[in-house]
């Protein structure tokens, strides 16, 4: 973010192209996308009024940003299908880089792409990084004083603003204190996770365990692997017990 944006919302210029699609319709398409930093983690995708496919038809309804000013909502209304208040608009904003721009609620349309792949749960931050290293360090994990997994074969991932977590082969793991959970979870980076509880001395940690079976490309080397909350967990590392992170799983 350069230093003109410090102190307010961060703006930036997009270089991937942006489509949005509502019931299979196209609603925008865009090679001018701006990246907002509404919130620390990631930013939102604002795209050109001249790139929205579909007819936004203000319901009356605004939504105050203390920075980005008073928004309009829309609906979004493309070949008779109408999603309600699915767009906002700030024409009037104290940030320029916004009064011609419309921010199209995420959940709101059913797919989105940057360039010819399919995205999810939210826009990928450029300044994230996923680095996932394969290692032969000693990983341990114990929960209520049992050793419920222990590796020589772990993969790191290193991910921007997270603490690493330690991706364990399957049959390293005590797999029969693993029950499987209806949990489904979606990340920009790696996919779709499903979930296990762990039933440790007659207590059920729900939703302790999590594994990628068909992670997203670039994510590939955990597939089939298991990851446990290292802020839940007590998590040895080469015999030397690391503190409990402090994040936003903690």
């Amino acid at each position: 973010m350069s230093d003109r944006n410090r102190g307010r919302v961060g703006t930036e210029p997009g270089h991937k192209r942006v489509r949005a699609y509502a019931a299979g319709r196209l609603v925008a398409d865009t090679i001018h996308p701006t990246l907002v930093w509404e919130i620390p983690y990631y930013p939102a995708y604002y795209v050109p009024l001249d790139d929205v496919h579909a007819e936004l038809k203000a319901t009356g309804e605004t939504k105050h940003s203390p920075s980005r000013g008073d928004g309009l909502i829309h609906d979004v209304v493309v070949d008779g299908i109408t999603k309600s208040a699915a767009a906002l608009r700030y024409p009037d904003s104290p940030i320029p880089e916004l009064r011609d721009l419309v921010r199209l609620e995420w959940s709101a349309m059913d797919e989105w792409f940057e360039e010819d792949e399919p995205i999810y749960v939210h826009p990928r931050n450029p300044y994230t990084r996923v680095d996932i290293l394969s290692s032969s360090r000693h990983v341990r994990v114990v929960v209520d004083g049992v050793t419920v997994a222990d590796s020589h074969s772990p993969h790191i991932l290193f991910e921007t603003g997270l603490p690493p977590r330690y991706y364990l082969p399957l049959p390293d793991t005590r797999q029969d204190l693993f029950t499987p959970s209806e949990t489904r979870t979606h990340c920009p980076y790696k996919g779709t996770a499903g979930y296990f509880n762990l039933d440790v001395n007659g207590v059920t940690h729900e939703d302790l365990v999590w594994i990628y079976r068909t992670p997203l490309p670039e994510s590939q080397k955990v597939t089939g692997l298991v990851c446990f909350y290292n802020e839940k967990v007590d998590i040895y590392l080469d015999e030397e017990l690391q503190p409990r992170p402090d994040s936003p799983f903690a």
